[in-house]
């Protein structure tokens, strides 16, 4: 089973610059997106094959997620079930027979760390505790932008970067939270150098010498370990700052 995840940073936007003809080349089973920034009706292209899930915010042209699934789920929800978190959509859950599938955006802290503490203080506790109440119903695949580079081969430049959003302590010790609990970060059971990143900066010439970020992630309950065949990026799909990640499991 082929899953793929992609931070699309406007699916709209994304659609223009060759997004439906990735998806049909994709060969995916499902695809999770983060920050669609859209909502349903607002979205007129069709998805032959799959049928689209989605979870967008409550303000308009911000953050949301959605599943695109070509066997249809068990059920779909929306949200972690706390109003603290759930208007500016950004979890999704598809529930099948054998697992959880959760896409997730994570709140970015900001340049000046304006939401550090809410990031690392509420939200990354409430999502852990989330996937654990997942866990113990049935195994959970997770993915999306979690906005953290974990170590210091997943980013280009850790020095100058150390305490800056996406790469402070704090959300670096949430990251170590999740794997401590037990889940497994799939690209790393596959490739343990550095220079394999997922997001690059806007500005010229960034990308194209590498200078980025992993930023995006599958994650899964360490029972799955046994059934995965492959996980890796492709930085050469253009049409966001970021790129999509991939996952293969055995059925």
């Amino acid at each position: 089973m082929k899953f793929i995840s992609w931070n699309v940073n406007s699916l709209r936007a994304c659609i223009k610059k060759g997004f439906l003809d990735f998806l049909a080349d994709s060969g995916a089973d499902v695809v999770c997106l983060q920050e669609v920034r859209a909502r349903p009706e607002q979205v007129a292209e069709e998805f032959p094959g799959y049928t689209m899930h989605w979870n967008p915010a409550q303000k308009l042209g911000y953050s949301g997620t959605a599943i695109l699934t070509r066997t249809p789920p068990l059920a779909v929800f929306p949200g972690l079930g706390l109003a603290l978190h759930d208007t500016e959509g950004r979890v999704l859950t598809a529930e099948f027979t054998d697992f959880y599938l959760v896409t997730v955006y994570t709140p970015n802290a900001q340049r000046e760390l304006s939401r550090l503490d809410y990031r690392h203080l509420e939200w990354d506790r409430d999502f852990l505790k989330f996937m654990r109440k997942l866990e113990k119903k049935k195994p959970v695949i997770f993915c999306g932008d979690l906005n953290v580079s974990h170590r210091e081969i997943d980013l280009a430049n850790p020095g100058p970067n150390r305490g800056n959003a996406g790469f402070t302590d704090e959300e670096r010790a949430g990251f170590d939270r999740i794997l401590d609990a037990g889940f497994i970060d799939t690209f790393r059971e596959f490739e343990t150098g550095g220079g394999h990143y997922t997001w690059w900066s806007n500005r010229q010439g960034v990308r194209e010498r590498n200078i980025g970020w992993r930023l995006d992630y599958f994650l899964i309950s360490g029972v799955l370990r046994s059934r995965m065949v492959d996980a890796g990026i492709r930085p050469e799909v253009l049409g966001s700052d970021h790129c999509p990640i991939t996952l293969e499991l055995l059925d």
